[in-house]
């Protein structure tokens, strides 16, 4: 089951192309093309129907025979098949692009980052793999607001890898002013993004600053906040009570970001009662961009 974290995580680093170069650049030594046009491409690597070989993103840099790919994977947990997949990945991006590609995986944990860095033996000599990894270990903790200005692709993925640093409030104080020298629209959508890549602590953490916070990204996200915590916190204690409560602020959420809510959804959405799924659904309710991709 993909978590509202994967999905967070993957879209901090796919949201904004050029954001992201920015992060690259200053975390691996990469040929990405510092000046052009960054895009998304398509995370569909498949070589043909019916098998089916999609990583969490793709990106595309410079044009023509100055291109080069990123894949994106985020990586909650070891995954015996991905040291295989991974391969066919670059593999089809190369061959479809015709161009360098490189593969980058993020790892919210430690255990999962030294996983994950292992050389994958090909079996061909000469030929092996060793993923980019971006982990606690080489994400810098960016508590200086200039700083976080200057790269906050960066910076947001330090709030969301270096969680459970002592200096967490720090960095997630230096943040939340970099964003507001953003377009609020852009703004908005990563405050969205690190709340869904977050957990526990600093999750709630996170969402107290944006209920308290002024800024002017904050706007519809801080009011479908405080819908959701009200609608929660009026059900506590009830599982039925909760599970209602969980479903109208699904809703609530989606209304108040101007996404449209036909009823069959609606009834699908009221009518569930499993707390995990709902759990997932609060906080994809704050990112998607259409209620039928709550579903997926």
């Amino acid at each position: 089951m993909v978590t509202s974290q994967h999905e967070g995580l993957t879209k901090v680093a796919t949201f904004d192309p050029d954001h992201t170069r920015h992060m690259l650049l200053a975390l691996f030594d990469l040929p990405i093309p510092k000046s052009g046009e960054g895009r998304l491409a398509s995370p569909d690597l498949s070589e043909a129907d019916p098998a089916v070989c999609r990583a969490d993103g793709a990106l595309l840099y410079g044009d023509g025979e100055d291109k080069f790919g990123i894949i994106v994977e985020t990586q909650r947990a070891p995954d015996k098949e991905k040291p295989y997949s991974w391969l066919e990945y670059i593999a089809n991006f190369r061959s479809r692009e015709k161009c360098p590609v490189c593969l980058i995986v993020i790892c919210p944990k430690r255990n999962v980052a030294r996983w994950a860095l292992r050389v994958i033996e090909t079996g061909h000599p000469g030929l092996e793999l060793t993923p980019l990894v971006v982990h606690s270990g080489n994400t810098p903790i960016i508590t200086d607001v200039e700083r976080a200005r200057e790269n906050i692709g960066l910076a947001v993925m330090s709030a969301v890898i270096q969680s459970e640093d002592p200096r967490f409030n720090a960095v997630i104080s230096a943040v939340e002013k970099a964003l507001d020298d953003l377009d609020p629209k852009i703004a908005e959508r990563y405050a969205r993004y690190i709340t869904v890549s977050l957990e526990g602590d600093a999750q709630k953490e996170w969402e107290k600053r944006m209920k308290a916070m002024t800024y002017p990204y904050m706007g519809e996200y801080a009011e479908s906040l405080f819908a959701r915590g009200k609608l929660e916190g009026k059900a506590e204690g009830k599982v039925e009570g909760k599970a209602e409560g969980e479903a109208n602020a699904i809703i609530l959420i989606l209304q108040g970001r101007g996404i449209p809510v036909p009823d069959k959804m609606r009834g699908q959405i009221l009518a569930c009662t499993d707390e995990d799924t709902l759990d997932a659904w609060v906080l994809r309710a704050l990112t998607i961009e259409s209620a039928e991709d709550l579903f997926d």
